[in-house]
């Protein structure tokens, strides 16, 4: 059996690579490592992986001709499941000029991978990342896959529900097991520096301003990476199907989660607000029932523990 994961260098994408290969499963991962932010940081991610011989790393974007390249590295009868993260990242930059961007590399690329999915007669499961955007600014909380109408804010939001959506057709279509995992909120080591907690780390750190938007009481779902890991992990053997939500079960509101900051760091944040910005949910609660239910999964990191692993992540990257 081989895995193939999609976006591998990035954050969630290289931390899977090493849980799936310290299981000792043979993997190919596919980056075409994009300048969203600096792709050095995504090769030293993904450094430590391609010094195991059961990791193979493709470079190829998705939206592209990769198939001749990916078919190339998979051997002939070889059952490969699917981990698809490639995504083009980002809610506030999704409007305006840059949403080709985003076309291209959440639903054009998605589609394509779909197909040489269904084309290749290899592919036995196929795991998607999604996101919690897909809901939207809906008042109810906590938020569930089958109460909450997806009403997306942002155009990431919107290309994220067509992915999904994407993926439950040609799961119809060609019989392939498929799950979306809807993420709140992700964060911890490796987070990229875009980032609300990598931000606001370093700038507690560095005694610079934390630039709050809105005036920091809307809350969020925060969810620790490893947790996230940990679902995808097991979905990969599990038969679940559909769409589930994935959240840490750490909600507090952005205040509450500088304080946290301040007790990682031992320093005292210096706020700075800004407006809230277009796309931006004002809450978010995820109701993991069902992946408990049906994954046996549920959250294992507290906030105070990621915040905490996460500032020894910063302080390690960034010599402070």
């Amino acid at each position: 059996m081989l895995t193939l994961v999609t976006g591998a260098a990035g954050f969630i994408g290289s931390l899977l690579v090493e849980r799936l290969l310290a299981d000792r499963r043979a993997v190919v991962g596919i980056d075409c490592f994009r300048d969203y932010y600096d792709p050095a940081a995504k090769r030293n991610n993904i450094a430590a992986s391609l010094r195991d011989p059961l990791f193979t790393l493709l470079e190829a974007d998705l939206s592209g001709d990769f198939e001749p390249a990916l078919q190339g590295c998979i051997p002939h009868g070889e059952r490969v499941t699917v981990y698809h993260l490639a995504a083009q990242p980002g809610v506030r930059r999704s409007w305006g000029a840059n949403f080709g961007d985003y076309v291209r590399d959440n639903v054009t690329a998605t589609q394509k991978l779909l197909e040489w999915a269904s084309e290749s007669g290899c592919v036995t499961r196929f795991v998607n990342a999604s996101s919690s955007s897909v809901y939207g600014a809906s008042p109810q909380t906590p938020l569930s896959e089958a109460g909450s109408l997806p009403a997306p804010v942002s155009p990431y939001g919107v290309t994220k529900l067509a992915a999904e959506h994407l993926v439950g057709l040609y799961s119809g279509r060609s019989g392939i097991p498929s799950v979306s995992f809807r993420f709140f909120t992700v964060y911890g080591p490796r987070q990229r520096p875009d980032m609300a907690f990598h931000r606001f780390i370093l700038a507690v750190l560095r005694g610079e301003p934390v630039q709050v938007l809105d005036d920091g009481r809307q809350t969020r779902d925060f969810t620790f990476v490893s947790d996230v890991v940990e679902g995808l992990y097991r979905a990969g053997d599990s038969p679940v199907c559909g769409v589930y939500n994935l959240g840490g079960g750490n909600r507090v509101t952005l205040l509450e989660a500088v304080g946290e900051i301040e007790n990682a760091t031992g320093a005292k944040a210096i706020l700075s607000f800004a407006p809230a910005q277009p796309g931006d949910a004002r809450d978010t609660l995820a109701d993991t029932t069902r992946l408990e239910r049906d994954l046996g999964w549920k959250p294992g990191v507290p906030l105070q523990e990621g915040i905490r692993r996460e500032t020894e992540w910063i302080r390690a990257a960034y010599g402070l």
